[in-house]
């Protein structure tokens, strides 16, 4: 049996020009290579395979060559390899140093790639500092992790950073579709774009997959085989779940979710993708945005077809939605009720409603045959001739006919003149609440009327007489029932300046109340005191707040002035507090 090399180590590239993806940062090592301006530390880091291990190798290889040795040729002896991970004491980089005095023995550079350097100790860090800051000539060295913020600043800048990006869906299914073409597989266009998909910007794990389905379906890879191998949701899911949601179809909709779940896929899995599909839709409804669409030709073809079906509104209220449902879902008790409960609600975007009854029935007939009742038929008076009248009458006497004829025939009728009345079509219910805002703001306009007005009273008084008029108008309060009102009324004790009663409330919302019931507050304590100078003034101070936040003691101390029997209740029963 022929030993079995996975697609990520046979396939692994030697060259820069393999590198997929990369090209920004392999063009600017090769520069730096050909003109002699290459950095002693560099840095890679970026997500987990993009190639930042494969670039220093080559990077460390090509330092070496210089066009005289064979294609074999890897410099072995002068690259090494340090695995931070299990290599991360102080101990491990004191070793380090005392090699990177040793010149190579063949070649110019000794090259030291040090693989997930943020696994380190700070220790081993420290004592890299000096090393990496001044290294001898003969030395590089490479750095790689996936975790750049755990590299402590001192390091960070001491090194030349390359930021490796993630794989683009598009180039590694190219990368796929080479590899499959070198083994000889056929293989769908929508099945290697699902693996790239699936392997999220990492080519290795993209080649694992790759192995993985070839393993499952042989020569042959078809869409099919992938999304069951992989347990992805495949397109046609989405693509018929849409077409019943546009048609309406409710109870479909539901059985379609039902066998997405029985086929063990998570409910917040398909609904997240659902959201994704809308979004596909709505961006192939513009050509200009087609380019967004990360799916293969086939499969934009249908999202084309299926985009002129829905309406721009309907895809953005879908997402919205979709998205409300994605948000809520971990947090709710019931995660499979609020799937349903969001697919009803897409169905009925475009739901106009039920047809109206064309029987004019105000109730339906159906209630009276369970009622056992028969209703009564109602009988349409017959209209009695009228000379002015135009309309014709259910059915007339001939005799009759020929009688009024000759009258009608004597003279000519005239046809009273319509009268049509403009109507303002912005009307206002009465129980509106703009409309009793509105009351509201006239009633307190109209007292500042009354106050400009002369000739009124305005007869002294003391804070006294104020206060017991207060009193008195937050006991009628409370008598006709408005105990909020008089609640907040009794918050603060009214104080007088000049003819100006200043409160205090510890919020915005107390004041907001009593500006819109001044009117009667004022109008009552003016005809009261008979003085149509007093004025009102209210201040919101939010410490006032904390006078109303009891403790249990104190709400048991209230209770006691209040009832002194409550103590004696607490020390029979030995009750606490």
């Amino acid at each position: 049996m022929e030993h079995f090399v996975v697609s990520a180590r046979k396939y692994r590239p030697q060259t820069f020009k393999d590198v997929v993806g990369q090209q920004a940062i392999t063009n600017t090592l090769l520069n730096a290579i050909e003109n002699d301006h290459l950095a002693q530390a560099l840095l890679f880091t970026g997500p987990r395979g993009v190639g930042k291990t494969t670039c220093a190798r080559i990077l460390a290889k090509m330092i070496n060559s210089d066009g005289t040795e064979n294609g074999d040729e890897d410099f072995a002896f002068n690259i090494f390899e340090l695995d931070a991970a299990s290599n991360n004491s102080v101990d491990d980089i004191r070793n380090l140093t005392d090699q990177v005095r040793i010149p190579p023995q063949v070649g110019k550079y000794k090259v030291y790639i040090i693989d997930e350097v943020h696994m380190l100790s700070q220790a081993a860090f420290n004592a890299f500092l000096k090393t990496l800051e001044e290294p001898p000539k003969h030395c590089i060295f490479i750095l790689a992790t996936t975790e750049k913020h755990k590299i402590i600043p001192t390091i960070l800048s001491r090194c030349q950073i390359f930021d490796f990006k993630r794989i683009t869906v598009k180039d590694a299914k190219v990368y796929l579709k080479y590899i499959a073409e070198e083994q000889g597989i056929t293989a769908d266009d929508d099945a290697l774009h699902i693996i790239a998909q699936k392997a999220d910007g990492a080519m290795r794990d993209a080649l694992s997959i790759f192995d993985r389905v070839v393993s499952f379906s042989g020569k042959d890879l078809t869409r099919q085989a992938v999304t069951e191998n992989l347990n992805v949701l495949d397109y046609e899911t989405y693509f018929t779940s849409t077409d019943l949601i546009l048609e309406n179809k409710i109870p479909d909709l539901l059985l379609q979710f039902n066998t997405t779940l029985s086929k063990g896929f998570d409910g917040h899995h398909y609904i997240a993708g659902l959201a994704s599909h809308f979004r596909d839709l709505l961006v192939s409804k513009t050509p200009e945005t087609i380019q967004l669409l990360e799916v293969g030709e086939q499969t934009k073809t249908k999202y084309l077809e299926q985009s002129n079906k829905a309406s721009q509104e309907f895809l953005m209220q879908g997402i919205n939605l979709a998205n409300d449902c994605d948000l809520k879902y971990k947090t709710s008790k019931n995660q499979r009720l609020l799937v349903e409960l969001c697919l009803m609600q897409l169905a009925s975007i475009t739901f106009d409603g039920e047809k109206k009854n064309s029987k004019h029935y105000i109730i339906p007939s159906s209630y009276f045959k369970k009622k056992g009742i028969i209703p009564i038929p109602v009988v349409v008076p017959k209209k009695s001739v009228d000379v002015n009248d135009d309309t014709e009458p259910n059915k007339v006497n001939p005799e009759h006919t020929s009688k009024t004829s000759n009258v009608i025939s004597s003279f000519k009728v005239t046809k009273p003149p319509k009268i049509i009345l403009k109507q303002d079509t912005k009307r206002a219910s009465g129980l509106s609440l703009s409309s009793i805002r509105a009351k509201k703001e006239h009633l307190i306009k109209q007292m500042d009327v009354v106050v400009d007005e002369e000739n009124l009273p305005k007869e002294p008084f003391t804070e006294k007489e104020l206060l017991t008029t207060w009193n008195t108008f937050i006991e009628k309060l409370r008598k006709n029932g408005q105990h909020n009102l008089a609640s907040i009324l009794a918050i603060d004790i009214p104080k007088l300046k000049g003819t100006t009663i200043h409160l205090e409330f510890p919020n915005a919302t107390n004041k907001v109340e009593v500006e819109r019931q001044q009117y009667d507050l004022m109008t009552y304590i003016r005809k009261s005191l008979s003085n149509y100078d007093i004025s009102l003034s209210i201040t919101v101070n939010e410490v006032m707040e904390k006078q109303y936040a009891y403790t249990a003691a104190e709400k048991y101390e209230k209770l006691k002035e209040k009832n002194p029997n409550v103590d004696i209740l607490r020390k029979t029963f030995d009750l606490d507090v």
